[in-house]
């Protein structure tokens, strides 16, 4: 059938068309934004799980839920120092702000206009940003992160919660924040708390996020709602395949489903990768058959290995693709460190640097002291993959 018109949409973070399994996390979040926004305490919500698992589709829906409602929200990819991190929020909240400036607005809102004008520390004399209007003139930015994000968090939530509404900041790649931005943004979220202020931080990771939190604030855990997101159900994950393609006034034969759900073991990209493959090799005009979909497998598998294994591979030197493969004999892990040290015949000391290099590539993470597991699911068959060809 016509590539054109799948229904199926495999991409980094593309929302498909049918977002199932995930009903839960929707409305935890939907009840989080109602009640921060009746000035009731609310805590932010972290979403953690392998790559592939649809973390930045739920993030983004999660978005488009407080984008309805009119607050303020910025989204950013986590990476670099504090003083990245202060110039990309500035960034994303910028065009948020400038929708706000006008010049009846009420003195709570023009004050938070003037903090976050002076917000960047590299602002010079003129302001980099420009409202097109008299903004009261405020201290400049002292320099540390925690003080002046507190400020702008403070002065804009307080703004907002006037309007009955707040301000919602989503970190997709949150473990990748550097420890100092992590305590800051922990630190805030806890004063804002306190004080039931409408802000809101989201955010998005691997496995390992909850730890990295309790690392850098030891009272991250009563922080955030914290919530675990894998393979969907099978219910689930047959939905995500049937009901895009009935749209099309396409049906499955229970054969393909079952041989196309197999393969992609309930992860949401694998299904999305495997069901456009499917459709393409189907001719249609109306039914997938059993034959479509073991090709259509076939197909997937192939483009989930150049394009969503490989490049992962070809980022690892060849000591660490060594490692990664010992790591497959335990299949998708996790594995103890010591296991992989004594199938090398090394002490796991000497493969510190090894393991640090591959978690800092984000291609393996440590779910707990002793242990790692690849950041993907299938990692372990792709590299089985490798070694017969």
């Amino acid at each position: 059938m016509d590539r054109a018109t799948s229904p199926y949409s495999p991409g980094a973070g593309v929302p498909p068309l049918v977002i199932s399994g995930r009903d839960d996390e929707l409305d935890l979040w939907r009840s989080t934004v109602r009640r921060a926004e009746t000035g009731r305490h609310a805590r932010g919500v972290v979403i953690h799980g392998l790559r592939g698992v649809g973390k930045t589709v739920l993030l983004g829906k999660m978005r488009e839920e407080v984008e309805r409602r009119d607050w303020v929200v910025a989204s950013l990819e986590a990476g670099g120092d504090a003083a990245d991190f202060r110039r990309q929020l500035g960034d994303r909240l910028y065009p948020a702000m400038r929708s706000l400036a006008k010049p009846n607005m009420g003195s709570r809102l023009r004050r938070a206009l003037s903090t976050f004008s002076m917000f960047n520390v590299e602002v010079d004399a003129e302001g980099t940003w420009k409202f097109g209007i008299d903004l009261d003139p405020t201290p400049p930015p002292s320099g540390n992160l925690e003080l002046d994000l507190l400020t702008l968090a403070t002065d804009l939530a307080e703004a907002m919660k006037d309007q009955g509404a707040g301000v919602a900041i989503f970190i997709d790649e949150m473990q990748d924040l550097d420890n100092t931005t992590l305590a800051a943004l922990c630190a805030v979220v806890h004063q804002a708390s306190q004080r039931t202020l409408p802000f809101m931080i989201c955010g998005a990771g691997l496995p390992s996020l909850p730890r990295v939190l309790s690392e850098a604030k030891s009272y991250s855990e009563r922080l955030f709602e914290y919530r675990a997101i894998g393979a969907l159900a099978r219910t689930d994950a047959s939905r995500a395949l049937v009901d895009p393609a009935s749209d099309e006034r396409v049906s499955w034969e229970d054969d393909a489903l079952a041989t196309v759900l197999g393969a992609s073991n309930g992860y949401p990209f694998f299904l999305q990768e495997l069901g456009q493959a499917t459709w393409e090799a189907a001719p249609g005009p109306s039914t997938i058959t059993f034959g479509d979909a073991r090709v259509g497998v076939a197909e997937g598998r192939h483009r989930l290995d150049v394009g969503f294994f490989l490049s992962r591979w070809e980022r690892a030197t060849q000591a660490e693709r060594t490692y990664l493969t010992v790591m497959a004999e335990d299949g998708d892990g996790p594995s103890l460190t010591k296991d992989v040290a004594d199938r090398l015949s090394r002490s796991p000391a000497s493969l510190g640097p090894t393991r640090a290099n591959l978690i800092a590539k984000g291609l393996i993470f440590a779910p707990e002291h002793g242990r790692i597991a690849y950041t993907v699911p299938g990692m372990a068959d792709f590299i089985r993959r490798q070694k017969r060809n």
